[in-house]
């Protein structure tokens, strides 16, 4: 949990279109990061499984209560045999103006922060994104690995799976 107090997060229900929201900022920063990025773009590309919200702001989706800081969204690719998947990549985004409110540490934001990281995993392209992240979280022994399976993870794209609750395993959204 970050140190923002209960007064900084914002409460509120994460619907489909959040969902939907956080999966066009990512999508929109891979194309950006793609097109400045030829080498990444060359290896990367066409290698996404899935993207994710990661962290505090997923368990928030699946249980309501922990509130929203910030969103963490990962996107994750099937590892090139090439060269691994820059994993100190970085970059923040704004939600934009919303109901969440604004992440009180950057004032020039209009809403909340969207981290945006990416992880590349031992998978194949073809591989179920919800099987290839569940294996990551359970086996990895990565220090990201450690601490994405520590709170939730929540499928943001492939559209066809999104709002699906890959983090923990015995827990369904209905079911918290």
């Amino acid at each position: 949990m970050s140190n923002a107090g209960r007064e900084e997060r914002s409460f509120r229900t994460i619907s489909d279109a959040d969902l939907r929201r956080l999966a066009k900022i990512a999508a929109d920063d891979r194309k950006d990061f793609f097109k400045r990025h030829q080498g990444w773009a060359a290896l990367y590309r066409n290698r996404v499984l899935c993207t994710a919200l990661c962290q505090g702001a997923a368990l928030h989706y699946v249980n309501g209560h922990i509130g929203i800081n910030d969103f963490d969204v990962y996107t994750f690719y099937s590892e090139s045999p090439r060269r691994r998947w820059y994993a100190k990549a970085l970059r923040s985004r704004d939600f934009g103006s919303s109901k969440f409110g604004q992440t009180k540490d950057r004032p020039n934001f209009v809403g909340r922060r969207v981290d945006l990281m990416g992880r590349s995993l031992a998978a194949k392209t073809s591989d179920d994104p919800v099987v290839a992240l569940r294996r990551y979280l359970q086996e990895s022994r990565t220090r990201s690995a450690q601490l994405l399976a520590e709170k939730a993870v929540v499928i943001l794209e492939p559209a066809r799976i999104r709002g699906t609750v890959v983090w923990p395993v015995a827990t369904s959204k209905a079911a918290v």
